[in-house]
């Protein structure tokens, strides 16, 4: 019979490595075989010159080139001390170091002059872990000096993800110009624009005969656009420093005539220098959040319920509940506030329509009461433009249909009668865009559908009307996406979308059955469709917990899972929040 082939076999002995480090440091110990010392201090350390040169560049090129130190016994290290010296010796022989806040730094320095690339990252991984708010600017002054940029874009990250409470440091005092304008002009400072005016504020306060006179720099760099306009107008804007810059006073002036004549042209008309400021994106670590509030729940009664919609869990939370149970109340969101306005109130033995204003900010997640409106009204709609809201139609204290507006300036904090509608229309499509409010469609006190498109033009307090055989919608929502306004459904199928530069309606993809009291919002330039009502194959009207977004881009739709009930006549509102929002339930 024929022997088989013989086969090699590929041995590794993977303790032979370790084994060998040990045996080496034991003879490093005995002193045996030693051919160099290495000394700091009054310490000598008996090495072998072959392991030095193996473990490190630094020892290669110093034993192995025409150095003078390739003759010597003894070699000199200055600027380490011995027993960091010692602990890089056991470290080189054992792979093995004892790093504390007590040794860090001149290990990292030995390291990084010795060049034991490993050991360096080591301590830097070690500081890494000790960052805080408290600390991270002197840890990125650090890294700087010991030039880790490990270490420096952990530091880096830390500064900008807590900016809140590192604002509040001496450190953050202590900045340069550069560096303080290298953060405020950063999209990705987890900071309201609020927060970022106090800083330079601070700073300049820190050392105001020097630092003075950077206020017009650092004042380019708050994004004005997202500051509230009370806190623009009321606080800022009579800040001494403020005041003693002329281009920041012309800045605020600037602004001041936008809100007051709700009009862009004097963006152009303002300084040069202006425009680019005002139409500075806001920073990225503000976030998109989708709130759903109030509306009839499961068919049952008007609901107190207020949800947040947690986009990294695809989960619902619980916000805190509405003050009173409103049917047909009004939802919008300005300045990141909610606002629930009007309604029905169920509470009293006799149904009362209201003019209460109530709101809620996600900061606190507290309701508050608001100024009230001018007159009673539900069944009604709201939009909010710039700074203001504005209340069209609806229902009055008479139950009759009613073609008042109003106007809520969050300036002022006071509600205007403004212009009415040329005719009174119910549950219409309502959205705002470029100057205008539209409203599309909706139903007349005999509950016939209307065929118009009433736009009213918000700086000049003047509507008009335009008859349009495509608008046939009621209880339809309206959002805006790059300048369209997408009306959904209706008890109808359809959605349809209206160019205001072209005046002309684009037909878009249908929803999956005929859909009406639903309500929508617009996320990440998406649409965000939730819960309503809708008609079945059988011609019943049911109740529907559907949640379903709408790409313009692709035309496309796709489910994104169900509320936690079924619901109807609600607010959908999209808020922008700088921090993540926490469970309050």
């Amino acid at each position: 019979m024929e022997q088989p082939a013989v086969e090699v076999f590929h041995y590794k002995d993977k303790e032979q490595s370790s084994n060998l480090l040990l045996q080496l440091n034991s003879l490093r110990q005995e002193k045996l075989l030693t051919d160099v010392l290495l000394c700091s201090e009054n310490t000598e350390i008996p090495c072998h010159r072959n392991v030095l040169v193996s473990s490190s560049p630094y020892f290669r090129a110093m034993f192995c080139n025409n150095f003078i130190e390739r003759q010597q016994n003894r070699i000199n290290l200055k600027g380490i001390t011995s027993a960091v010296l010692s602990g890089i010796v056991d470290y080189v022989y054992t792979g093995l170091a004892r790093i504390s806040m007590d040794n860090v730094l001149p290990f990292m320095q030995a390291a990084s002059m010795l060049q034991y690339g490993r050991l360096f990252e080591a301590c830097s991984s070690f500081l890494q872990e000790q960052l805080s708010p408290e600390n991270c600017l002197s840890m990125l002054r650090l890294s700087e000096i010991m030039n880790c940029n490990t270490l420096r874009h952990k530091a880096k990250e830390m500064a900008m993800k807590s900016f809140s409470d590192v604002s509040l440091s001496e450190d953050l005092c202590e900045l340069s110009l550069p560096e303080l304008m290298g953060y405020l002009e950063d999209d990705s400072l987890c900071a309201e624009e609020e927060q970022v005016f106090e800083t330079l504020v601070a700073w300049i306060h820190f050392d105001p005969l020097s630092r003075r006179g950077a206020i017009s720099d650092l004042f380019k760099k708050v994004r004005l656009r997202y500051i509230h306009p009370t806190y623009l107008f009321q606080f800022i804007a009579n800040d001494p420093l403020i005041q003693s810059s002329t281009l920041c006073v012309e800045l605020i002036e600037s602004v001041r005539r936008l809100m007051f004549s709700v009009s862009t042209k004097y963006v152009d008309d303002s300084r040069c220098d202006f425009k680019p400021l005002w139409v500075a994106p806001r920073r990225c670590t503000y976030h998109d959040t989708l709130v759903v509030v109030g509306g009839r729940k499961n068919n049952e009664q008007t609901s107190r319920e207020a949800l947040v919609f947690d986009e990294r869990s695809q989960k619902w939370q619980c916000l805190s509940k509405v003050p009173i149970r409103l049917y047909k109340a009004s939802y919008v969101a300005l300045h990141s506030v909610v606002y629930v306005i009007g309604g029905l109130s169920t509470n009293a033995k006799y149904n009362q329509v209201s003019t209460a204003v109530y709101t809620l900010s996600l900061k606190t997640n507290q309701w508050r009461v608001a100024e009230p409106m001018l007159e009673p009204r539900f069944a009604h709609q709201s939009v909010s433009y710039l700074h203001f809201i504005f209340v069209l139609g609806g229902l009055g204290s008479d139950r009759r249909l009613t073609d008042s507006v109003e106007r809520y300036n969050s300036m002022f904090n006071q509600w205007e009668s403004m212009a009415p509608m040329p005719e009174a229309v119910l549950h219409p499509a309502v959205a705002a865009t470029n100057q205008r409010i539209y409203m599309f469609g909706g139903e007349d006190a005999m509950q016939n559908p209307v065929r118009i498109i009433q736009v009213y033009h918000i700086a000049r307090n003047m509507w008009c009307k335009m008859e349009n055989r495509t608008v046939k919608n009621v209880s339809a929502p309206a959002v805006v996406v790059d300048e369209k306004i997408y009306v959904i459904g209706g008890y109808t199928r359809r959605m349809i979308a209206y160019d205001t530069k072209a005046n002309r309606f684009i037909k878009c993809t249908s929803l999956k059955e005929r859909r009406m009291h639903h309500s929508a919002t617009v996320l990440n330039n998406k649409l965000y469709i939730t819960g309503g009502r809708y008609i079945n194959s059988h011609d019943v009207i049911e109740d529907s917990d559907n949640f379903e977004c709408y790409d313009p881009k692709t035309d496309t739709w796709m489910t994104k899972g169900t509320l936690p009930y079924k619901l109807f006549d609600h607010g959908s509102l999209t808020l922008t929040c700088v921090s993540q929002i926490l469970d309050h339930s």
